[in-house]
């Protein structure tokens, strides 16, 4: 059955005629008297009884009103979700960050997004980059912000990558440190140094850096968590490289000197998507945000 007919066919049953039907709905009379008349067509029943004085509803006519009217009323609330979906006034946002983008960056977005989109339900996962790409690909995230060392690209053509920012690598040392009134550092004034790292082998860690020639750092203590890794260098057991976007999480008895331009490491962070699938609404809004966001990291805001 044509919508439009069930919508007609509606419009006069609640008038009770045709003629006022038809005015409603900005219609001919004849137009009206054509689109019932296929439907009783179509049903194969009478629906209207004609008098002479408009119209009655039928047995079968009273049936199909009440289905005519579920129909009419469900669609009237599908265009009301999309179009809530379209202005944010309802919806969700599954986000996915690696865990120093969650120490500001992605907070001060999602805080400025929730501003703006109060009705918009949000959640965050935290996880590494190859973890947030598979969450994705099986649905399980609207977007996620990764990162990326410039000697391991991602998959552009999997994902769209929206860049947000670069961010460099800073050296943590206790605040009682031989080196710590320095304002930049050479990694081979670092050679006899306990490195904090996540992981025991150098390749593998040091948030995936690009070592200079021959530089292999000696790592004794590993530690998972930034908590742990900066908890340790601050106690003076050793020294550990430092994303620019954990800085806020930074305790206040060490001290986050620059390396040298030379020995300079960047990860690239990027907001990623599947790609081939629309983005909806709430992430294309989002992603403003994160660059808003992005702004103030590289401002030191």
């Amino acid at each position: 059955m044509q919508l439009n007919a069930l919508q007609v066919f509606r419009a006069v049953a609640e008038h009770g005629s045709i003629t006022a039907a038809a005015r409603s709905l900005r219609y001919t009379q004849s137009a009206v008297s054509r689109q019932i008349a296929a439907l009783e067509a179509e049903t194969g029943s009478p629906l209207l009884d004609r008098l002479p004085r408009g119209v009655a509803l039928t047995e079968q006519g009273r049936c199909l009103l009440g289905h005519a009217e579920a129909v009419l009323d469900r669609l009237d609330t599908a265009r009301r979700d999309l179009a809530a979906l379209r202005d944010l006034s309802a919806g969700r946002l599954r986000v996915g960050a690696f865990p120093t983008a969650v120490a500001a960056l992605v907070p001060r977005a999602l805080a400025s997004f929730r501003s703006e989109h109060p009705e918009v339900a949000l959640s965050l996962v935290e996880g590494l980059t190859p973890g947030l790409l598979e969450r994705l690909v099986d649905g399980d995230a609207d977007v996620a912000v990764v990162s990326a060392a410039s000697d391991k690209p991602l998959d552009g053509d999997q994902f769209d990558l929206h860049h947000l920012v670069d961010e460099t690598l800073l050296v943590a040392v206790p605040r009682t440190h031989r080196l710590a009134h320095r304002r930049t550092i050479r990694l081979r004034d670092l050679a006899d140094e306990s490195f904090i790292a996540g992981s025991a082998t150098a390749e593998e860690t040091l948030l995936r850096a690009t070592l200079p020639a021959g530089f292999r750092p000696r790592i004794d203590i590993v530690a998972a968590e930034w908590t742990g890794k900066l908890g340790c260098v601050a106690a003076g057991l050793g020294v550990a490289l430092v994303p620019a976007l954990a800085v806020r999480a930074a305790p206040s008895d060490l001290t986050l000197l620059r390396l040298h331009p030379d020995d300079v490491s960047v990860r690239r962070i990027f907001a990623a998507t599947v790609a081939g699938r629309s983005r909806p609404p709430a992430v294309r809004r989002f992603l403003t945000h994160l660059d808003r966001a992005a702004g103030l990291s590289e401002a030191g805001g």
